[in-house]
């Protein structure tokens, strides 16, 4: 019986692993769907059945991973903050010894510049108006925010404990973000340069 029973629990093991490959592999379509229905579409147009058609998914197999709409978008915008820290950690998997000051300053620019604030930017704006989104997606956007801000303090060899070396930090993260704004209408690109130049020059009068 203990025969049987081995290799019983062998079958249903190697029956589970590509199950679980193939709900993670959906779970990972419905996000990137999330993500790019928000970008171009916005909230409004954004549905469960939208992001699903997108996906190439049944609506009962995003609501299997996902029950509410405010579940999908929440979740959806958390991957896009894991993956803006994971693309920026790449960028200088040694620090602040891999670049200049400038490069950092121009990588953090790019966070909020492209698809992925965008749709975050949508959320947001549902967020002011949806209650029940409105808590999550604060508490998700603090917490972001942290993360990226100790990032930004650690490629930027930022010392902390010294007068106005904070604020100057979340300044650059404020800048960066309006800057992402100004791209929402036009192609700022020539100008965003030069802005990007002048902070890396104030950053290095700052922290040293």
């Amino acid at each position: 019986m203990g025969g049987v029973n081995g290799a019983v629990s062998t079958v249903d093991r190697a029956e589970r692993v590509p199950k679980q490959d193939r709900s993670r592999a959906t779970r990972q379509r419905l996000l990137e769907a999330a993500v790019a229905c928000l970008a171009e579409h916005g909230w409004a147009g954004s549905t469960v059945s939208v992001v699903a058609e997108r996906a190439g998914v049944s609506r009962g197999a995003a609501q299997h991973h996902f029950p509410t709409r405010e579940d999908l978008f929440t979740a959806a915008v958390e991957y896009v903050a894991e993956e803006r820290s994971t693309a920026l950690r790449a960028l200088f998997p040694d620090g602040s010894r891999a670049a200049d000051r400038r490069e950092v300053v121009a990588a953090l620019v790019d966070l909020y510049t492209g698809p992925l604030f965008r749709a975050a930017l949508h959320l947001w704006v549902a967020a002011s108006n949806e209650e029940q989104l409105g808590g999550r997606v604060t508490e998700l956007e603090a917490r972001v925010g942290r993360e990226t801000h100790r990032i930004a303090v650690e490629l930027l060899g930022a010392d902390e404990a010294r007068p106005g070396v904070r604020e100057t930090v979340q300044g650059l993260l404020d800048m960066a973000r309006g800057l992402g704004l100004a791209n929402l209408l036009t192609d700022d690109t020539a100008r965003r340069d030069r802005v990007v130049t002048q902070w890396a020059r104030l950053l290095d009068g700052v922290l040293g």
